[in-house]
């Protein structure tokens, strides 16, 4: 057993899969739930989420609190759950962007700063909420941690050992860099998803190519289905990170489009081929 209580606020699929995952690995006794939402709540306890809902001195009890919640309610939390923190007790995050989260959890924590280690798991789906919890979640995937110059050495072990207990892979990265990377490999594909789907949404005809699209389509356009109150806050809070990466998306789409205009279709073989090797080559290594 790593910790013997565990309180995740959030028990949708991030914080239920982490919490069946840790259950069935047998790294902790005990999971309690808190949040905004009680109906949520009661689903998660019937699911075996959680054993308990408790508030937030309760869950400020708990040996290592998890956040798995929309990035930009992560100050707000943190300002409720500061003055309930035990001695020792363990903070994390599973938030999409870090640079944000540790200015909020710095600007919310003050001196206890030291027992938050940030982190993002690289797992997930369109779906959301407790049903949509999976055991193996995480398993053979990657975890990112962020720790900062005063991060507790202990509360980083513990928190790693956690995520590998969940079957995943951890690795560490600086606050600004997992943005940058994150913005260009993560977030962009979503904004495009997005804009895709809502750009025919809104034709008069859109009913139409709806009903022609087929499997491309719908594999190009699955997170499109993911929550948008969370993407929001992600998008915002990785603002300058992201305009970079829609910049360069932008100028690559007008290069693609001089070319098709040009009927040029060397160049336009050049640019397919180039695409195909890089996915073929990403899709061979990656776990």
């Amino acid at each position: 057993m790593i910790v013997d209580t565990l309180a995740i606020v959030g028990t949708g699929l991030i914080g239920g899969s982490f919490s069946l995952a840790l259950k069935k690995a047998g790294a902790v006794r005990e999971v309690l739930g808190v949040g905004r939402n009680p109906a949520r709540l009661t689903v998660a306890r019937e699911l075996g989420l959680i054993d308990r809902a408790v508030d937030w001195s309760e869950a400020g009890q708990a040996d290592c609190i998890l956040l798995a919640l929309p990035v930009g309610e992560t100050e707000a939390v943190l300002k409720q759950l500061a003055p309930h923190l035990k001695a020792g007790a363990i903070v994390t995050d599973a938030g999409s962007t870090k640079v944000n989260v540790v200015a909020a959890a710095r600007a919310a924590l003050g001196a206890r700063f030291a027992d938050f280690v940030p982190g993002h798991p690289i797992a997930g789906s369109e779906r959301s909420g407790p049903g949509a919890a999976r055991v193996d979640l995480y398993q053979g995937k990657k975890v990112v941690l962020t720790p900062q110059a005063g991060t507790r050495a202990e509360a980083f072990a513990t928190v790693r050992a956690l995520w590998e207990a969940a079957g995943a892979q951890v690795e560490t990265l600086e606050p600004e860099l997992h943005d940058r990377v994150f913005a260009a490999v993560s977030h962009l594909p979503h904004l495009a998803a997005f804009a895709l789907v809502d750009e025919l949404a809104q034709r008069a005809d859109g009913d139409t190519f709806f009903r022609f699209a087929a499997s491309g389509f719908r594999d190009f356009t699955r997170i499109a289905g993911s929550s948008p109150e969370m993407w929001r806050d992600i998008t915002l809070a990785n603002r300058e990170a992201l305009l970079i990466e829609l910049d360069a998306y932008i100028a690559a789409l007008q290069v693609l489009r001089g070319v098709v205009s040009a009927e040029d279709a060397e160049a336009l073989l050049a640019i397919f081929s180039r695409a195909r090797e890089a996915r073929n080559n990403w899709a061979h290594t990656k776990p």
